[in-house]
């Protein structure tokens, strides 16, 4: 037996004789499990700095299935965990044994009912869904509001389970102030509803359950009347005080309710199959208003002035966040912030615009009277007002890889106070944090008293996690002494658990255990956690995992935003001294925001597939068990459960800009992929697509003939020839000197020497890129972008002697790739600083971040630097005045298909911005990947998925349209899935769009083609 009484089965590894039985009693019970070893490393990690491998996953359609799986584990003796979107950063949702995901199944909302403002719902429904149905169906009348950062894929399992508050819990307090009742399942098999004033059989006529629930309720009673004193005065004292169980909601002053006593219980009690939630009316105006000061304690001084106007929401960030966010997505990331060091986001709202800003006003002059602010400012504009909140809500993640090259963890990350007590506490933590050498990344809610602290522990070394340990009980005395608690939000899991003697008597923690045995007997649920906890230190992920050399082609190493890699620094910040492999992969933290179903572009497979193993995080976390040896993962780059969880990464690489670690999944993918084929056959995909390149100089001297077979059923033979699919039509092919006429049509210089160049100094203009793709299948889109650059008054020459290895790239085929690109970056130096603009922007992306990556020289880093795409440089032109020409009939409106690496690699916003500059009124954003992303889309085993990426924004956005409405795809590949979706809308490039010279010599000769 272990130490928390469960047989020795559970502690087995896994695939060991201890999964065995469990597999086999599971199938007995009809319930199909997971225990491959790949899914075991994707479940092994939560966002917290633990790794605890389960026995197996069960994603449950029903509540009989939680049931079956419930007696399979008591029977077995076998620990279960609940699960919801992963997000625990106390290490809440990891464990040993069954880890039950209910987010995949169990995620419907059952009922919206505005009469009593309450909702149904599953526990795996997301918190952002469930707001944004409730205010799509009320007519924006009502919304759910705990709104946690990681609400857009945060659970309401896991935020009953952690009692979760958010950015406004100021204004609504906690996920437990807003539950009527909650149903369970026991672990002995009773199911139970927990309502305001006690508990009940779910099930009137189950008799089991009605006998459980009445000796469960009596028990629950006769705790409560044994520890009145101690319930009332430690439990309770502030607003989030969410450390332990929350038995004060047992005394008879609140009702004897059961449904707020459970919520916060970390899934130790019983496992919640569904809830009852109350809705909030939603305020009919808001007004962001935002303060900057010169460090987090003056912010935190305000703290009182600032909730004497009743503020929805009360937010910090520090300059570590901020600068970090400018650093990995450019300055344009983070705009509207005042002056200062620290900043307060203040919401208030009220019932008209002139009344909010009445409000705003007085508050502004409140606090410059106190001489504390710096400066302050409403933000009433929509988008820059989402361009603030997002940096605060990807704190988490942002500051988990600094803009220094500094990385930091959680661990204690939660702790709360009183707010009036918030300035003192963090200005004695700050003192703390420099006792032990260490460095604290702070933002939180403020106005609840409720911080957010990642500190730079170094848990790789074992001097490092004693600094860790020791410090972590230092801390926990240091918030006690201000009257708080260790966990103010995220629970205690295994961060904190062993902690709570530090701040509650040994009388409540005896009640606390009673509590827990009274729900679950056996032990079962959640062992590690609250009662009988494991060692902070223990299960961490960083430890075990063994110094090795991982060659790689790729350039990993850490940059800083002093333009060089941490390891080159006189003072390397921590983790630079780690393999930059094993850094890079670790990057992944777990905050899950590539599990969202909305925003961004990361994770296209995912929202086709839902699927834990789609996502980014779900592939870190197996290439983080590849790293480490574990048993799950163990033979490196020849793993077969690495390369099934990198399948249907489409290697869009959006990851690398939406992942607020920027985890860059197709980089890793690609270096994979080239150690996993050597010495193996590889895909045919990966040489008729792969060397896509080399096949265009030969059909394009034979252009015609290869277009009329293609024009017939033997298009079908060829596509399976070449591992292809045959339900998408091959595009027809360029004749070889097509954008050389299109070129010479538009005036532009041709080259005439081997580099590309027509003058050995050009000092002025820029360097237009002709890549492959344009060449072989746009040729016009060339000429068009030679029209608009000369047009602009540029003095535009031409190159096209080089190829950016793209194909190569993405397929894994790096010596190629580097060959390539070691060229490029010959050709391309000329000695200026013109820019290259390169018309496709796939290949632009390649040349500016992969080409340094790959050919890590000084030559590489200064031609990469000049790089734009097509789109960023006409953004440049407008913003020094150049407007297209009068001639050019913009349209009204266009639909935008942003290439997935242009967004990633030149900014989310450059096409749009683009097309505003111009003056193009409306734009329609299918903001998301198009699906076809390279060889992806073409290659028969992805074909479906990438139909189902298409449908998730692309599909939609041309559905919505005119027929006759402009599809703009500056990508080849984006291309292609218009054609997919409506043969009869062609894409357009933005060269095209904006081209001066006649429409017929514009666009005929690719409309042609891709219509043939």
């Amino acid at each position: 037996m272990t130490k928390t009484g469960i047989a020795a089965p559970s502690a087995a590894p896994a695939g060991g004789p201890g999964s065995g039985g469990l597999l086999a009693a599971l199938a007995a019970a009809g319930i199909p499990a997971d225990a491959s070893p790949r899914r075991l490393a994707e479940y092994s990690y939560d966002a917290s700095n633990y790794r605890v491998p389960p026995l197996a996953v069960v994603f449950p359609r029903s509540v009989d299935d939680v049931v079956a799986v419930l007696a399979v584990c008591r029977d077995t003796g076998t620990p279960l965990v609940s699960r919801g979107g992963g997000t625990s950063m106390a290490g809440n949702a990891i464990g040993p044994g069954v880890v039950l995901d209910f987010s995949r199944h169990l995620n419907r909302i059952h009922g919206i009912d505005e009469a009593t403002g309450t909702v149904a719902v599953d526990p795996g429904v997301v918190l952002a869904v469930l707001s944004r149905e409730v205010e799509q169906a009320t007519g924006n009348r009502f919304t759910f509001a705990p709104d946690p950062s990681s609400k857009n894929r945060a659970t309401v399992g896991g935020a009953l389970g952690n009692d979760a508050c958010g950015n406004h819990s100021v204004r609504y307090g906690r996920t437990s102030d807003h539950v009527t009742e909650i149903d369970v399942v026991t672990a002995d098999g009773a199911r139970l509803t927990a309502t305001a004033t006690g508990l009940h059989a779910t099930d009137p006529a189950d008799s089991f359950s009605e006998r459980r629930a009445a000796a469960l309720a009596a028990g629950l009673q006769e705790l409560a009347h044994a520890n009145l004193a101690d319930f009332r005065v430690e439990l309770g004292r502030i607003q989030r005080q969410v450390s332990g169980y929350h038995l004060a909601n047992l005394l008879p002053e609140h009702g004897f309710n059961v449904a707020r006593a459970l919520v916060g219980s970390e899934g130790t009690c019983a496992v919640i199959v569904g809830a009852r939630m109350k809705l909030v009316p939603k305020p009919a105006s808001a007004l962001l208003v935002c303060l900057g000061y010169a460090d987090v304690v003056e912010a935190a001084r305000d703290i009182e002035t600032i909730l004497e106007f009743s503020p929805a929401a009360v937010e910090g960030i520090d300059e570590a966040i901020v600068d970090t966010m400018r650093f990995r997505r450019g300055a344009g990331s983070v705009t509207g912030l005042p002056a200062g060091k620290a900043w307060l986001y203040v919401d208030l709202d009220g019932d008209d615009p002139a009344s909010v800003q009445a409000a705003a006003d007085r508050l502004l002059a409140r606090l410059a009277e106190n001489g504390r602010l710096i400066e302050g400012r409403p933000v009433p504009d929509d988008v820059e007002r989402g361009s603030l909140w997002r940096v605060r809500e990807d704190g988490a993640g942002l500051s988990s890889r600094l803009s220094t090259g500094g990385e930091s963890w959680p661990g204690w990350e939660d702790s709360a106070v009183a707010p009036e007590k918030l300035a003192d506490y963090l200005a004695d933590f700050r003192n703390l944090l420099d006792q032990y050498g260490l460095q604290g990344v702070m933002y939180g809610h403020f106005g609840a008293g409720c911080m957010h602290i990642r500190i730079t522990y170094d848990l790789r070394t074992a001097a490092g996690r004693d600094v860790f340990r020791t410090f972590s009980a230092d801390a926990a005395r240091l918030v006690v002494q201000h009257g708080g608690s260790l966990s103010g939000e995220h629970g205690d899991g295994r961060a904190r658990s062993a902690l709570l003697p530090l701040m509650y008597s040994p009388r409540l923690l005896t009640a606390f255990t009673a509590y827990r045995r009274l729900w679950d007997p056996a032990g079962i649920l959640n062992p590690g956690s609250l009662t009988d906890p494991d060692p902070i230190d223990e299960h961490l992920a960083l430890d075990g995992v063994p110094a090795r050399e991982w060659r790689t082609s790729f350039d990993l190493r850490p940059l800083h935003a002093g333009g060089g890699s941490s390891v080159e620094t006189d003072d390397p910040a921590p983790g630079a001294a780690v393999d930059p492999f094993v850094h890079a992969v670790q990057s992944c933290i777990g905050v899950g925001r590539c599990r969202t179903d909305a925003g961004g572009v990361m994770c296209p497979s995912y929202r086709a597939t839902r699927d834990e193993k789609d996502s980014t995080r779900g592939r870190a976390r197996v290439l983080q068990d590849m790293v480490r040896g574990a048993r799950t993962v163990q033979e490196g780059w020849k793993s077969e459960e690495v390369r099934e969880a990198l399948d249907l990464c489409l290697s869009c690489k959006a990851c690398s800009s939406d992942c607020p670690t920027g985890v860059d999944m197709a980089t890793y993918k690609s270096e994979f992929f080239d150690h996993y084929y050597r010495g193996r056959l590889r895909p045919l995909s990966h040489f008729s697509l792969g060397w896509l390149p080399r096949w265009l100089k030969l059909t394009g001297r034979v252009a015609p003939l290869v277009n009329a077979v293609l024009a017939t059923p033997l298009d079908k033979l060829a596509a399976k020839l070449g591992g292809l699919t045959t339900e998408r039509s091959l595009p027809r092919f360029a004749g070889a000197g097509e954008w050389r006429t299109e070129l010479a049509a538009a005036g532009v210089e041709m080259p005439r020497r081997t580099d590309g160049l027509t003058s050995p100094n050009p000092t002025d203009g820029v360097l237009l890129f002709v890549d492959t793709f344009t060449r072989g299948f746009r040729p016009a889109v060339a000429g068009a972008a030679a029209r608009v650059l000369t047009g602009a008054g540029e003095r535009t020459e031409c190159s096209a002697d080089a190829c950016c290895g793209l194909t190569w790239i993405s397929t894994g085929q790096l010596d190629t790739a580097k060959k390539l690109l070691a060229n490029a970056a010959q050709v391309l130096d000329d000695g200026t600083e013109r820019p290259i603009v390169v018309v496709e922007p796939s290949c632009a992306a390649a040349l500016r971040k992969d080409l340094p990556e790959l050919i890590p020289t000084e030559q590489a880093r200064r031609v990469a630097a000049r790089v734009q795409s097509f789109a960023a440089h006409v953004g440049e032109l407008s913003a020094g005045g150049w407007t297209p020409s009068p001639a050019v009939p913009l349209p009204e409106q266009v639909v935008l298909q942003t290439h997935c690496h242009e967004y990633s690699v030149f900014g989310a916003g450059t096409q749009k911005s683009a097309l505003a500059a111009v003056g193009v009124p409306s734009v329609v954003d299918a903001t998301g990947c198009c699906g076809v992303a390279g060889n992806f889309g073409f290659e028969k085993e992805h074909f479906d998925v990438s139909m189902q990426v298409a449908e998730q924004a692309l599909a939609p956005a041309m559905w919505d349209t005119s027929a006759d409405t402009v599809i703009l795809t500056d990508g080849f590949s984006c291309v292609m899935q218009v054609k997919q979706l409506d043969a009869a809308r062609p894409g357009t490039h933005l060269a095209q769009l904006l081209d001066p010279g006649p429409v017929t010599d514009r666009t005929s000769t690719d409309r042609e083609r891709e219509t043939a």
